[in-house]
């Protein structure tokens, strides 16, 4: 018996050396017959960035071919695919900005809210999903910035890039299909710090989801901080050359005698005539349903202090009115009133619901306006109370 166990472990030892021999023999055959292409992107438009971005992602066979798309959009907030916009964008100040505001957008990947205008380079590495790899991505990019400016940019726990293992430069989403995947790394290299903190610097307002929030504006600097001479341009070169040399499966450096062989750099118009059925996709990215519509299930609630002209001669001076709005699929769900029981004089007890014309309305200024022009002219302050707490719930949100 031990002898049949001894001679089968052996056999067994045997194959599997065999097999990684095959297999490695397999990868270097692969790794050989690899092509890789770099797009450079013509539009700034982030609609029609992210829907070129998903149409390379359905379209392309990726298996002997790997593609690093490189774009920059105008003044632009991106948020994740199951990020709450109301919770990580400051919407009040946003036309304070640039004539028409900033385009709001939301990404069909994972990851953090990130502001971009065109001191931010983007970065999607596309790759079958198997050889989908966060670490190598991010060492094509710390590699490049070393390369062309001396400069070393450490990889962090979670795959940022950080500058002095501290300060973040970069912001990381995903996407993994059934059979391909790309990884989409934000770079900030030249950001407007001052847009970008009006932008996503929010006010305290409680708003209670499951959604996941984004980096604190503190931990975040531009790489130009460090290294003056970088520019977006520069990178562009830099990390594409850079991705180019690198071996697809090992991540080793093949120098430029590999990127010499590859499929270089290309300039792409992300147009209907290029990509057939992009304008569609775009059209997806730039609507209300998906941007807003798509938000997971989120309630806001905020506390107002009672006008001592309204208060009930006993009640105390400190009495507060207490708003809560339920917001679903973008759209208001609910609303509460809770009402101390000292104020029952106001004509409520406990909790009203009320103003019914607002369920199902998009949680918007808008459906502010609406509820105005449903009520008229106002009955007495009371209702003007009401009203004015209703609209800051909305418009600060």
């Amino acid at each position: 018996m031990a002898f049949m166990q001894h001679f089968c472990n052996r056999i067994t030892s045997k194959l599997t050396r065999l097999n990684a021999r095959s297999l490695s023999r397999a990868n270097i055959t692969v790794e050989n017959d690899l092509k890789k292409s770099v797009l450079i992107s013509q539009s700034t438009d982030i609609y029609t960035n992210l829907a070129l971005e998903e149409w390379i992602f359905k379209n392309f066979n990726l298996e002997k071919h790997h593609i690093l798309m490189l774009w920059k959009n105008d003044p632009c907030i991106v948020i994740g695919r199951n990020q709450n916009p109301w919770s990580e964008i400051n919407f009040s100040d946003l036309q304070s900005l640039k004539e028409g505001g900033v385009n709001i957008a939301r990404r069909s990947s994972s990851g953090e809210t990130v502001y971009h205008d065109h001191g931010n380079l983007n970065l999607t590495f596309f790759t079958p999903k198997e050889k989908y790899d966060l670490k190598k991505n991010n060492q094509v990019v710390v590699k490049s910035i070393f390369r062309e400016f001396g400069c070393s940019v450490d990889i962090g726990m979670d795959n940022h890039l950080l500058l002095g293992k501290k300060k973040q430069v970069s912001n990381n989403a995903a996407k993994l299909g059934r059979e391909n995947a790309y990884h989409n790394i934000s770079l900030r290299v030249q950001c407007s710090k001052i847009n970008r903190n009006v932008a996503l610097q929010k006010r305290d307002v409680h708003i209670q989801s499951s959604t996941k929030h984004s980096v604190p504006l503190s931990e975040m600097m531009n790489l130009c901080e460090e290294t003056p001479d970088v520019t977006v341009s520069t990178l562009v070169k830099a990390v594409g050359w850079e991705f180019l040399r690198t071996k697809g499966i090992s991540g080793k450096d093949g120098g430029m005698e590999l990127a010499n062989k590859q499929q270089g750099f290309h300039m792409v118009n992300p147009t209907e005539y290029w990509f057939p059925g992009i304008q569609e996709i775009r059209d997806k990215y730039n609507s209300w349903e998906w941007r807003y519509g798509k938000t997971p299930k989120f309630t806001i609630a905020q506390n107002f202090a009672v006008p001592t002209g309204l208060l009930h001669t006993n009640a105390g001076a400190s009495a507060s009115l207490k708003v809560t709005m339920t917001v679903e699929n973008g759209r208001i769900s609910d609303i509460t009133i809770f009402v101390p029981q000292e104020l029952n004089s106001l004509g409520f007890t406990g909790e009203a619901k009320v103003f019914h014309g607002l369920k199902g309305k998009k949680f918007t200024a808008q459906a502010f306006e609406d509820l105005e022009d449903s009520l008229g002219s106002l009955l007495n302050e009371k209702d003007r109370f009401f009203t004015e707490c209703l609209k800051q719930v909305m418009t600060n949100a």
